[in-house]
């Protein structure tokens, strides 16, 4: 068999490969470049290969061993640049600047014994006395006296159960005269004649928008009482309930515009329209401070710059969000300032670690450093202003290093490897990066956001789309209420609850007291103070 020579494609027999030197060198300079093609091509495809296979079967988490940084240790010193000392200038490898050698030891973790039930629940006595025949002394038959009881506590589950109220206005006339008749007022319903109390709109939005328990199955767990409900009447109440609550989800949207920060993101959803067919639609989140714990959902029909545009107008403040170029406009005039997020920084040269593992490495372990700033100053329980002078301390020394290298590495790698978009992304929002050393109540990273749109991933498994723009933006207003409920730590069914048993008389120029956090506040009176979990957040 003749032998041959085959480069992408090309097929050539020995005996035409030319025999001038000139020509052959130009000949192996060709098949070079080629060959170099062929290899950033094929560490292109092994590079998406790998994030394929890691998003279906691998681990989400991004967190690596620290013991793998030792295996760089070497080359991380060789790559580290002159002596500090004689620079001046922080050691990229320095274990004291970046990853600690030896951190404290973690607080001993209580045992994993039961922990005792909650007091508020109700106490039911069951007692199992002693038989009448086993009292008598089998020494001197007198009766034996109680001196005491073992008590032991058992958590046990009382199903739920449908009730009909029965609302009955008497109805009174004058006897002599056959007439003058009078009756109460008819109590204030969420809808008008409708069949559902306020108790029963509440149960079905917490369990499909805050437990993600679709309307179908809803329909089935109410057959299962004994009542039907068909998941077309379900849907028509959630849709009145959105038009009932949407007041406070815009009262709401306006005391987050007065927020110093506020974080967004944005997720997919699959719209079913009858009239306009399958397409994708977006949920976005934006999340206000600490002195304005709001979650709020907005629903677009695409991913364009409007939504963010239209949610954010009038705002002046930072705005922290990943690098999509729909925020740009949004940045333009100066009034709102961008801040960026290390953690979609640090997931690009994680994602380059097979393909270049030295410098991915090299990368994380400084991310690790600044990480590890947040850290402690979270474990100390820092203010803002003592956050912000541990971060000119601590973590400027390494974002100045982190920009010193990739300056010096941005042109020694392939152009359009893994490790060259990552270096990329860095050097292109780099001020954005490191602007969150500018303030102690700016975050390091836009992960709150993320963790807000958690639930809509999980929620879209089980019910899968929605069915119109209408359901969309119902959904985003009864999201919002569930999501602040749980921010600020009330329980959404007590609140929803109440709200909807007053809502309709409630007067408009009140509307801040339905509130999530406002209504805590006055249902816990002035006595009960601030709640830990109000002032989690961005």
């Amino acid at each position: 068999m003749r032998a041959v020579t085959r480069i992408k494609g090309m097929t050539q027999p020995p005996h035409e490969l030319p025999t001038d030197l000139e020509t052959a060198h130009q000949l192996i300079a060709e098949l070079l470049e080629t060959v170099r093609t062929q290899d950033r091509f094929i560490e292109k495809l092994q590079h998406q290969l790998e994030q394929l296979l890691r998003r279906i079967y691998g681990r989400k988490s991004e967190k690596l061993d620290p013991n793998q940084l030792l295996l760089f240790a070497r080359e991380l010193l060789e790559t580290a640049g002159d002596d500090p000392a004689a620079t001046g200038e922080p050691t990229p490898a320095s274990p004291q600047e970046t990853v600690p050698a030896a951190e404290p030891a973690p607080p001993k973790k209580p045992g994993h014994g039961r922990k005792p039930l909650p007091k508020h629940l109700p106490r039911r006595r069951e007692v199992h006395d002693v038989p009448a025949e086993l009292l008598p002394c089998p020494d001197c038959g007198a009766l034996r006296v109680c001196i005491g009881e073992e008590v032991r506590e058992q958590l046990e589950y009382v199903p739920a159960c449908m009730m009909v109220i029965q609302h009955v206005r008497p109805k009174y006339a004058c006897k002599a005269c056959e007439g003058n008749v009078v009756i109460a007022e008819r109590l204030p319903e969420p809808i008008e004649k409708g069949l559902p109390g306020p108790g029963l709109l509440a149960q079905v939005i917490v369990s499909k928008y805050a437990d993600h328990l679709p309307l179908n199955r809803q329909e089935g767990i109410l057959r299962r009482h004994g009542v039907e409900l068909p998941r077309s009447t379900t849907c028509d109440w959630m849709a009145v309930c959105a038009g009932l609550l949407e007041p406070i989800v815009k009262e709401m949207h306006r005391q987050i515009l007065q927020s110093r920060v506020i974080q967004t993101d944005d997720t997919p959803v699959t719209v079913l329209d009858k009239k306009q067919g399958r397409y994708q639609g977006r949920l976005w989140i934006y999340l206000g401070d600490r002195d304005h714990p709001h979650v709020v959902f907005d629903f677009t029909t695409d991913r364009s710059g409007a939504g963010p545009e239209r949610m954010l107008k009038g705002y002046q403040g930072y705005l922290q969000a990943d690098a999509y170029s729909a925020y740009d406009r949004l940045y333009a005039d100066g009034t709102i300032v961008e801040v960026g997020c290390w953690m979609h920084a640090r997931r690009k040269f994680f994602e380059a670690k097979t393909s270049d593992p030295l410098r991915s490495h090299q990368a994380l372990a400084w991310i690790r450093g600044l990480y590890a700033v947040e850290k402690e100053a979270k474990t100390k329980e820092l203010d803002d202003a003592q956050r912000l002078t541990l971060r000119q301390e601590q973590s400027r020394p390494i974002l100045e290093t982190i920009k010193e290298w990739l300056d010096k590495e941005v042109g020694q790698v392939l152009p359009k490897s893994p490790m060259a978009e990552a270096i990329g992304y860095a050097l292109n929002h780099w001020k954005a990066l490191e602007r969150y050393l500018e303030a102690g109540f700016l975050e390091i990273d836009n992960g709150a956001s993320e963790r807000g749109l958690r639930p809509v991933a999980v929620g879209r498994n089980n019910w899968l789309f929605v069915g119109s723009e209408a359901g969309g933006k119902t959904a985003a207003i009864l999201m919002s209420l569930c999501a602040t409920c749980k921010r600020v730590g009330i329980d959404p069914l007590a609140y929803l609850r109440d709200v909807l048993e007053r809502i309709s008389t409630h007067p408009a120029s009140r509307i801040a007291e339905l509130v999530p956090d406002q209504w805590r506040k006055i249902r816990a009176g002035p006595d009960q103070g601030e709640s830990p979990s109000t002032s989690a957040g961005p």
